[in-house]
Protein backbone atom coordinates (compact mmCIF):
# COMPACT_ATOMS: atom_id res chain seq x y z
CA UNK A 1 0.00 0.00 0.00
CA UNK A 2 1.25 3.29 -1.03
CA UNK A 3 1.75 6.31 1.13
CA UNK A 4 -0.57 8.20 -0.31
CA UNK A 5 -3.31 5.51 -1.18
CA UNK A 6 -6.12 5.61 1.01
CA UNK A 7 -8.54 2.79 1.80
CA UNK A 8 -11.70 2.09 0.71
CA UNK A 9 -14.87 -0.92 1.52
CA UNK A 10 -14.16 -3.68 3.64
CA UNK A 11 -10.84 -3.44 4.07
CA UNK A 12 -11.48 0.85 5.70
CA UNK A 13 -14.09 -1.43 7.57
CA UNK A 14 -12.30 -4.40 8.85
CA UNK A 15 -9.07 -2.12 9.47
CA UNK A 16 -10.87 1.04 11.80
CA UNK A 17 -12.59 -2.08 13.84
CA UNK A 18 -9.65 -3.42 14.44
CA UNK A 19 -7.75 -0.21 15.56
CA UNK A 20 -10.38 0.86 17.79
CA UNK A 21 -10.97 -2.72 19.74
CA UNK A 22 -7.19 -2.41 20.09
CA UNK A 23 -7.65 1.13 21.69
CA UNK A 24 -10.24 -0.50 24.30
CA UNK A 25 -8.61 -3.46 24.49
CA UNK A 26 -5.53 -1.11 26.81
CA UNK A 27 -8.45 -0.73 29.40
CA UNK A 28 -9.64 -4.61 29.73
CA UNK A 29 -5.66 -5.51 29.68
CA UNK A 30 -4.67 -3.33 32.22
CA UNK A 31 -7.48 -3.86 34.44
CA UNK A 32 -7.91 -7.71 33.71
CA UNK A 33 -3.69 -7.42 34.76
CA UNK A 34 -4.54 -5.27 37.92
CA UNK A 35 -8.06 -6.53 39.21
CA UNK A 36 -5.93 -10.42 39.21
CA UNK A 37 -2.78 -9.01 41.30
CA UNK A 38 -1.05 -10.70 38.33
CA UNK A 39 0.99 -7.41 38.19
CA UNK A 40 1.56 -3.96 39.71
CA UNK A 41 0.86 -0.55 37.89
CA UNK A 42 4.88 0.08 37.51
CA UNK A 43 5.67 -3.26 36.05
CA UNK A 44 2.66 -3.00 33.98
CA UNK A 45 3.30 0.45 32.24
CA UNK A 46 7.05 -0.21 32.27
CA UNK A 47 6.25 -2.81 30.43
CA UNK A 48 3.72 -1.46 28.28
CA UNK A 49 5.94 1.33 27.10
CA UNK A 50 9.51 -0.27 26.53
CA UNK A 51 7.26 -3.45 24.39
CA UNK A 52 5.20 -0.72 22.59
CA UNK A 53 8.42 1.90 21.77
CA UNK A 54 10.26 -1.65 20.12
CA UNK A 55 7.71 -3.10 18.38
CA UNK A 56 6.72 0.82 17.10
CA UNK A 57 10.44 0.69 15.92
CA UNK A 58 9.93 -2.64 14.09
CA UNK A 59 7.06 -1.51 12.08
CA UNK A 60 8.40 1.94 11.32
CA UNK A 61 11.12 -0.37 9.74
CA UNK A 62 8.48 -2.84 8.12
CA UNK A 63 6.85 -0.13 6.62
CA UNK A 64 9.87 1.34 4.82
CA UNK A 65 10.06 4.00 6.87
CA UNK A 66 13.93 3.36 7.46
CA UNK A 67 15.49 3.93 10.67
CA UNK A 68 14.45 6.19 13.53
CA UNK A 69 16.03 9.21 14.82
CA UNK A 70 16.15 10.48 18.37
CA UNK A 71 15.10 13.63 17.38
CA UNK A 72 12.08 12.43 15.98
CA UNK A 73 9.21 13.38 18.14
CA UNK A 74 9.64 16.05 21.29
CA UNK A 75 9.92 15.70 25.02
CA UNK A 76 6.97 17.39 25.86
CA UNK A 77 5.07 14.79 23.94
CA UNK A 78 7.23 12.29 25.94
CA UNK A 79 6.00 13.87 29.17
CA UNK A 80 2.71 13.68 28.29
CA UNK A 81 2.70 10.13 26.96
CA UNK A 82 4.29 8.90 29.91
CA UNK A 83 1.73 10.46 32.19
CA UNK A 84 -0.86 9.55 30.60
CA UNK A 85 0.22 5.61 30.77
CA UNK A 86 1.50 6.31 34.19
CA UNK A 87 -1.88 7.82 35.40
CA UNK A 88 -3.91 5.57 33.10
CA UNK A 89 -2.22 2.32 35.08
CA UNK A 90 -2.66 3.24 38.75
CA UNK A 91 -6.42 4.73 38.58
CA UNK A 92 -7.25 0.98 37.70
CA UNK A 93 -6.67 -0.19 40.80
CA UNK A 94 -9.66 1.21 42.26
CA UNK A 95 -11.97 1.44 38.08
CA UNK A 96 -13.87 -0.82 36.40
CA UNK A 97 -13.14 -1.16 32.56
CA UNK A 98 -15.69 0.16 30.98
CA UNK A 99 -16.12 3.32 33.60
CA UNK A 100 -12.73 4.01 33.15
CA UNK A 101 -12.29 4.19 29.46
CA UNK A 102 -15.62 6.50 29.58
CA UNK A 103 -13.71 8.27 32.02
CA UNK A 104 -10.69 8.89 29.91
CA UNK A 105 -12.17 9.16 27.12
CA UNK A 106 -14.81 12.30 27.66
CA UNK A 107 -11.92 14.03 29.87
CA UNK A 108 -9.74 13.91 26.71
CA UNK A 109 -12.43 15.13 24.92
CA UNK A 110 -13.34 17.58 27.02
CA UNK A 111 -9.61 19.27 27.44
CA UNK A 112 -9.26 19.67 23.50
CA UNK A 113 -12.79 21.70 23.53
CA UNK A 114 -11.79 23.60 26.26
CA UNK A 115 -8.07 24.49 24.47
CA UNK A 116 -10.44 25.46 21.13
CA UNK A 117 -12.56 27.56 23.37
CA UNK A 118 -9.33 28.89 24.67
CA UNK A 119 -7.70 29.46 21.26
CA UNK A 120 -11.07 32.10 20.45
CA UNK A 121 -13.28 29.04 19.06
CA UNK A 122 -17.01 29.86 19.50
CA UNK A 123 -19.30 26.87 20.46
CA UNK A 124 -23.04 26.94 18.81
CA UNK A 125 -25.62 26.57 21.11
CA UNK A 126 -25.77 22.93 20.47
CA UNK A 127 -22.73 22.42 21.28
CA UNK A 128 -23.02 24.28 24.65
CA UNK A 129 -25.67 21.74 25.50
CA UNK A 130 -23.58 18.61 24.33
CA UNK A 131 -20.79 19.93 26.57
CA UNK A 132 -23.32 20.75 29.67
CA UNK A 133 -24.14 16.76 29.23
CA UNK A 134 -20.93 15.66 28.83
CA UNK A 135 -19.60 17.39 31.69
CA UNK A 136 -22.92 16.18 33.87
CA UNK A 137 -22.05 12.56 33.01
CA UNK A 138 -18.78 12.91 34.49
CA UNK A 139 -20.13 14.50 37.53
CA UNK A 140 -22.10 11.44 37.66
CA UNK A 141 -19.55 8.93 36.82
CA UNK A 142 -17.24 10.82 39.94
CA UNK A 143 -20.37 10.23 42.54
CA UNK A 144 -20.07 6.83 42.07
CA UNK A 145 -17.56 5.31 40.16
CA UNK A 146 -17.77 1.82 41.09
CA UNK A 147 -19.45 -0.41 39.17
CA UNK A 148 -21.23 -2.21 41.30
CA UNK A 149 -22.54 0.24 44.09
CA UNK A 150 -19.09 0.14 45.44
CA UNK A 151 -17.51 2.49 47.81
CA UNK A 152 -16.42 5.51 45.29
CA UNK A 153 -13.09 5.58 44.28
CA UNK A 154 -12.59 9.70 43.88
CA UNK A 155 -8.65 8.88 43.91
CA UNK A 156 -8.71 6.22 40.90
CA UNK A 157 -11.40 8.94 39.09
CA UNK A 158 -9.02 11.85 39.37
CA UNK A 159 -5.91 9.90 38.15
CA UNK A 160 -8.04 8.59 34.92
CA UNK A 161 -8.94 12.23 34.60
CA UNK A 162 -5.17 13.15 34.62
CA UNK A 163 -4.73 10.69 32.18
CA UNK A 164 -7.07 12.55 30.02
CA UNK A 165 -6.05 15.91 30.68
CA UNK A 166 -2.30 14.05 29.69
CA UNK A 167 -3.80 12.35 26.53
CA UNK A 168 -5.79 15.41 25.34
CA UNK A 169 -2.80 17.59 25.24
CA UNK A 170 -0.74 14.84 24.07
CA UNK A 171 -3.00 14.70 20.87
CA UNK A 172 -3.20 18.49 20.81
CA UNK A 173 0.60 18.62 20.48
CA UNK A 174 0.59 16.49 17.87
CA UNK A 175 -1.88 18.28 15.36
CA UNK A 176 1.58 19.77 13.22
CA UNK A 177 3.00 16.39 13.00
CA UNK A 178 3.99 15.45 9.83
CA UNK A 179 4.33 12.14 10.33
CA UNK A 180 2.37 11.15 13.30
CA UNK A 181 3.72 7.50 13.43
CA UNK A 182 7.34 7.91 13.41
CA UNK A 183 6.41 10.93 15.96
CA UNK A 184 4.88 8.45 18.65
CA UNK A 185 7.61 5.93 17.85
CA UNK A 186 10.11 9.21 18.62
CA UNK A 187 7.93 9.89 21.90
CA UNK A 188 8.06 6.10 23.28
CA UNK A 189 11.55 5.73 22.59
CA UNK A 190 11.97 9.32 24.82
CA UNK A 191 9.67 7.49 27.18
CA UNK A 192 12.35 4.79 27.56
CA UNK A 193 14.26 6.09 31.10
CA UNK A 194 11.17 6.94 32.88
CA UNK A 195 10.53 3.27 31.87
CA UNK A 196 13.76 2.11 33.27
CA UNK A 197 13.12 4.36 36.27
CA UNK A 198 9.45 2.74 36.88
CA UNK A 199 10.95 -1.14 35.86
CA UNK A 200 13.66 -0.49 38.77
CA UNK A 201 11.13 0.84 41.50
CA UNK A 202 8.67 -2.08 40.85
CA UNK A 203 11.01 -4.80 41.39
CA UNK A 204 11.32 -3.39 45.08
CA UNK A 205 7.63 -3.72 45.80
CA UNK A 206 5.56 -5.04 43.58
CA UNK A 207 5.09 -8.81 42.77
CA UNK A 208 3.65 -10.19 39.41
CA UNK A 209 3.42 -13.49 37.82
CA UNK A 210 4.39 -14.64 33.95
CA UNK A 211 0.42 -14.38 32.88
CA UNK A 212 0.68 -10.66 33.70
CA UNK A 213 3.94 -9.58 32.41
CA UNK A 214 2.50 -11.44 29.02
CA UNK A 215 -0.55 -9.33 29.19
CA UNK A 216 1.48 -5.99 29.91
CA UNK A 217 3.15 -7.12 26.44
CA UNK A 218 0.46 -7.85 24.97
CA UNK A 219 -1.10 -4.50 25.53
CA UNK A 220 2.65 -2.97 24.68
CA UNK A 221 3.15 -4.25 21.06
CA UNK A 222 -0.84 -5.53 20.36
CA UNK A 223 -3.26 -2.85 21.58
CA UNK A 224 -0.54 0.24 21.77
CA UNK A 225 2.18 0.19 18.67
CA UNK A 226 -0.05 -2.08 16.41
CA UNK A 227 -3.18 -0.22 17.35
CA UNK A 228 -1.74 3.19 16.91
CA UNK A 229 0.29 1.77 13.40
CA UNK A 230 -3.71 0.53 12.10
CA UNK A 231 -5.05 3.66 13.06
CA UNK A 232 -3.00 5.89 11.49
CA UNK A 233 -2.85 3.71 8.40
CA UNK A 234 -6.77 4.56 8.12
CA UNK A 235 -7.52 7.83 10.18
CA UNK A 236 -6.40 8.99 6.46
CA UNK A 237 -9.16 7.47 4.72
CA UNK A 238 -11.69 9.09 7.19
CA UNK A 239 -13.29 12.59 7.64
CA UNK A 240 -12.47 14.73 10.46
CA UNK A 241 -16.36 14.14 11.90
CA UNK A 242 -16.11 10.34 11.16
CA UNK A 243 -12.87 10.03 12.80
CA UNK A 244 -14.14 11.43 16.25
CA UNK A 245 -17.52 9.84 16.06
CA UNK A 246 -16.19 6.44 15.57
CA UNK A 247 -14.10 6.97 18.84
CA UNK A 248 -16.90 7.38 20.62
CA UNK A 249 -17.24 3.28 20.09
CA UNK A 250 -14.01 3.12 22.37
CA UNK A 251 -16.02 3.44 26.00
CA UNK A 252 -18.60 1.01 24.50
CA UNK A 253 -16.26 -1.73 23.31
CA UNK A 254 -14.46 -1.37 26.81
CA UNK A 255 -17.36 -2.05 28.77
CA UNK A 256 -18.37 -4.90 26.85
CA UNK A 257 -14.84 -5.96 27.39
CA UNK A 258 -15.21 -5.95 30.91
CA UNK A 259 -18.38 -7.85 30.54
CA UNK A 260 -17.15 -10.84 28.94
CA UNK A 261 -13.66 -10.82 30.34
CA UNK A 262 -14.23 -9.38 33.51
CA UNK A 263 -17.65 -10.30 34.56
CA UNK A 264 -18.37 -6.41 35.44
CA UNK A 265 -21.92 -5.09 35.25
CA UNK A 266 -23.48 -2.45 34.02
CA UNK A 267 -25.72 -0.46 36.70
CA UNK A 268 -28.30 2.25 35.56
CA UNK A 269 -26.33 4.78 36.77
CA UNK A 270 -23.33 3.82 34.30
CA UNK A 271 -25.75 3.51 31.61
CA UNK A 272 -26.59 7.17 31.99
CA UNK A 273 -23.62 8.66 32.24
CA UNK A 274 -22.54 7.04 29.05
CA UNK A 275 -25.60 8.07 27.24
CA UNK A 276 -24.84 11.80 28.73
CA UNK A 277 -21.32 11.63 27.87
CA UNK A 278 -21.24 10.23 24.84
CA UNK A 279 -24.07 12.15 23.23
CA UNK A 280 -22.59 15.20 24.39
CA UNK A 281 -19.40 15.13 23.22
CA UNK A 282 -21.40 13.45 19.80
CA UNK A 283 -23.27 16.64 19.47
CA UNK A 284 -20.18 18.77 20.12
CA UNK A 285 -18.21 17.11 17.41
CA UNK A 286 -21.40 16.58 15.34
CA UNK A 287 -22.24 20.87 15.17
CA UNK A 288 -17.90 21.24 15.40
CA UNK A 289 -17.55 19.80 11.86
Amino acid sequence: MGKQEKLTGVWLVVLTALALTAFAGNSVLCRLALKGNLIGPGLFTATRMLSGALALVLFVRLRGGGRLAWGQGSWRGAVFLALYMMAFSWAYLGLETGLGALLLFGTVQITMIGWAVIQGERLAVLQGAGLFLALGGMVLLLLSPGGRGAEPSLLAAGLMAVAGVAWGAYTLAGKTAKNALHETAGHFMRAGPVALLLLVWSTRGEVWEPRGLGIALVSGVVTSAAGYTVWYGVVRSLSATRAAALQLLVPVLAALGGFVFGAEVLTIKSTLASVLVLGGVGLVVWKRN
